[in-house]
């Protein structure tokens, strides 16, 4: 695969992150007046009238892998009367994960697979008695990008600058002004 192709992959998926700014499910605040649904909390309701919900994602990449973030303010009724808190968490990471899959079609052309690798990991936390965050996060391979391989560092190369150092200051001489006060701890 050609690191350009990789590049293009990244891009695509970065700029498909990118469209899912706070307002671009409402056709009122788009350039191109097209909707964007993401499957975020913050995009029911109308944002005038009723109770405003922060949570938002972020994307990370490394190797053939994504990372996609995902954080809301929750209250902690929220978990407790949920009979499946941690799945909810894992549908709405379902949902960010379609539609970057689907953006990316739409400004590429290209069609891209996303498969979970790994566990969904979600915290929550409280700030008081009443309000809560949640951050959960999802390790995704990419289908387009092989997988990297894996450099071990040269433990022997790493060692033997160690010990290099070590002889070079080792012989070093002390300067001839130097007074070294005997401690409590050595003999007089």
């Amino acid at each position: 695969m050609a690191e350009s192709n990789i590049l293009e992959i990244i891009q695509g998926l970065s700029q498909a992150a990118a469209n899912a700014y706070d307002g671009a499910h409402d056709e009122r605040f788009t350039l191109d007046g097209q909707v964007k649904k993401v499957g975020l909390r913050r995009e029911e309701g109308c944002p005038i009238m009723d109770k405003r919900v922060n949570d938002g994602f972020g994307v990370k990449f490394y190797g053939n892998k994504i990372c996609i973030k995902y954080q809301s303010d929750i209250q902690l009724k929220e978990v407790h009367q949920s009979k499946d808190f941690e799945g909810d968490i894992g549908r709405q990471l379902n949902e960010i994960k379609k539609f970057l899959q689907k953006e990316y079609k739409a400004i590429t052309g290209n069609s891209v697979t996303l498969t979970s690798d790994g566990e969904l990991k979600v915290l929550v936390q409280s700030t008081s008695r009443v309000r809560s965050w949640v951050q959960a996060y999802q390790h995704y391979k990419i289908s387009g990008i092989k997988e990297m391989p894996t450099m071990d560092p040269a433990v022997e190369d790493s060692r033997k600058i160690t010990r290099d150092f070590l002889e070079k200051f080792k012989a070093a001489k002390r300067p001839s002004n130097e007074f070294i006060k005997k401690g409590d701890n050595e003999k007089k």
